[in-house]
């Protein structure tokens, strides 16, 4: 069995050291095997298969919670399988809201970026234009901080 460093499971995985031994101490992973004379930690295979689907879930802004459920739920195979969709499902709600919501603001950056370059410009035209937009976008805008 091929084992790998600390350094090699962080750089393979995408996940620091430190939050790596935390995901350790939570009972996230492992545990983890250990050389016998010096102690390092040596991680394998299915260890790093581990390491990089909770940096994917991290990514996607899934909480410890719902990581310790997932995995709880991932040993369990297809018994568990509807707890798993719902669980996922939820969070891609969630991520499509925060795009929705990231839109929103894109859209408003760019129509204040054409404001002020109308105002660079001296363009009284496009600088109404532009202010009309941005009144025009102010419900979408509030609909989305609520």
């Amino acid at each position: 069995m091929t084992t790998m460093t600390i350094q090699d499971a962080s750089r393979r995985s995408g996940l620091s050291e430190p939050t790596m031994r935390y995901y350790e101490d939570i009972g996230l992973i492992g545990p983890i095997a250990r050389e016998a004379s010096s102690r390092h930690r040596r991680y394998c295979d299915q260890d790093l298969d581990t390491l990089q689907m909770l940096a994917c879930l991290r990514a996607m802004g899934v909480g410890i919670e719902d990581m310790r459920v997932y995995q709880a739920n991932r040993a369990l195979g297809a018994a568990a399988a509807g707890e798993q969709r719902d669980l996922l499902t939820r969070h891609a709600q969630r991520v499509e809201t925060e795009i929705r919501t990231l839109g929103v603001h894109l859209d408003y950056l760019r129509v204040k970026a054409q404001l002020w370059d109308a105002r660079d410009r001296g363009n009284s035209a496009d600088e109404m234009n532009a202010k009309q937009q941005i009144e025009d976008m102010i419900p979408s805008l509030q609909a989305v901080i609520r």
